[in-house]
């Protein structure tokens, strides 16, 4: 494929794109989990590279100044938890400077695993958020929000997610939200005590929320979703162009 052909099909009209209900996306991931035998672990690692993929692409490292390299990421006890401690990891294979703050840490396995690496690559972990907002704007040069996921409500992920999701509303440099905004309802969009980040990434497939986006970036980081599979939940996606992991649904 040309050049030329692959910037064109790297994007798709939004009357032509598949939007996931939450039934869909449950359906979808099933469908990888239990008939293709992807195990969690690995859906983890493959959307947290691809986050920080994405990342790299609105920040590219040669332009940034080393402030602007700094990333802290919040971290919530579910799936988009893990994900998102999985990007941290990956974006400091790609030489930014992350930081974690993970208040609610998950019993599970892959978070303990995961966790385990970060801390063994010298990645920070906050004990704290600091309660004056400034001082994590002049800290980092932008965040990562993996508290929430499409199954969580705000009002079951506990106090300190709460406070967490309350300072990243607050903060003035960009957010990047992986899969669905933190408080966003899955079906209908933002909500009035959800996050309204620079940059999404959807995960897999946009969900239905994603029509309600209108930051800067839209990424769909869905390349390992097999081909049967696109066609049964109809997926009109755009192409990835060479060897890319993640799409732009927005323009650049």
């Amino acid at each position: 494929m040309s050049a030329a052909r692959a910037a064109a099909g790297a994007q798709a009209p939004e009357e032509e794109r598949r939007f996931l209900s939450a039934v869909e996306a449950a359906a979808l991931e099933r469908e990888l989990l239990e008939d293709y035998r992807f195990a969690r672990p690995q859906l983890a690692e493959l959307c947290g590279q691809a986050s920080a993929v994405a990342v790299t692409k609105v920040w590219p490292l040669p332009a940034l100044s080393r402030k602007q390299r700094t990333v802290l990421v919040v971290c919530g006890p579910e799936h988009n938890g893990a994900v998102g401690l999985a990007c941290a990891r990956h974006l400091r294979v790609f030489e930014y400077e992350p930081s974690v703050f993970y208040p609610t840490r998950s019993p599970e396995p892959l978070h303990r695993d995961l966790t385990t690496q970060c801390e063994k690559m010298d990645i920070p972990f906050l004990s704290y958020l600091p309660a004056e907002v400034r001082l994590i704007n002049d800290a980092y040069g932008l965040a990562v929000d993996a508290v929430l996921g499409p199954c969580v409500q705000p009002a079951a992920m506990g106090a300190p997610c709460a406070r967490a999701l309350a300072t990243l509303k607050l903060l003035s440099i960009p957010v990047v939200s992986l899969d669905i905004p933190s408080g966003w309802d899955p079906e209908t969009g933002a909500a009035e005590d959800g996050l309204r980040p620079d940059v999404l990434v959807s995960l897999a497939a946009p969900k239905r929320c994603a029509r309600g986006f209108s930051g800067r970036h839209h990424f769909v980081a869905g390349r390992f979703v097999p081909d049967d599979v696109r066609r049964k939940f109809a997926l009109r996606l755009p192409r990835y162009a060479g060897t890319e992991c993640v799409a732009p649904l927005s323009p650049q």
